[in-house]
């Protein structure tokens, strides 16, 4: 069993934001949050914003997504937030060995070639595919904006 087990991976576009994020830290008694994002581990001004929106008392770790798994594997017990910006970032890190409890669509930004399917949340055949592939693995995968809404349809998958 890895240490990984447990966690709750989050796909969002804007990673790391205010009361989404303390909702989400709130709901599942969270004292990590492990940001797995090529561009945000390297990039300390994005890390400084997003910090000013985590809880007090809740660690926060930037890293690479292929840095995140080898973390997410290691941790010991204790609920964790994983933030991925992706729905391949969270199949990757399940390929890596990571076994999230769930693994929430949350917020996916328009874009050119995306569809709208449920609130704030738009995918194109890419993102459809990497979901795909999460269940195939037997991951559970929902759609949830925050833990006050109901889940979303996944009928659109």
């Amino acid at each position: 069993m890895s240490g990984a087990d447990g966690a709750l991976v989050r796909i969002d576009s804007r990673l790391v934001h205010g009361q989404v994020v303390a909702a989400w830290v709130r709901a599942i008694g969270a004292r990590r949050i492990v940001v797995a994002n090529d561009e945000a581990a390297g990039n300390p001004m994005r890390q400084r914003v997003m910090r000013m929106a985590v809880p007090q008392g809740v660690e926060v770790l930037f890293e690479t997504v292929s840095e995140a798994a080898d973390t997410l594997r290691a941790l010991g017990c204790g609920p964790t937030l994983a933030v991925v910006e992706t729905p391949a970032d969270a199949l990757a890190l399940v390929e890596a060995g990571v076994r999230p409890t769930v693994v929430n669509v949350g917020n996916l930004h328009m874009a050119a070639g995306k569809r709208r399917v449920a609130p704030a949340v738009a995918v194109d055949d890419g993102d459809r595919a990497a979901l795909r592939a999460l269940r195939e693995r037997g991951v559970e995968v929902v759609v949830r904006r925050t833990p006050l809404v109901p889940e979303g349809s996944l009928d659109w998958l």
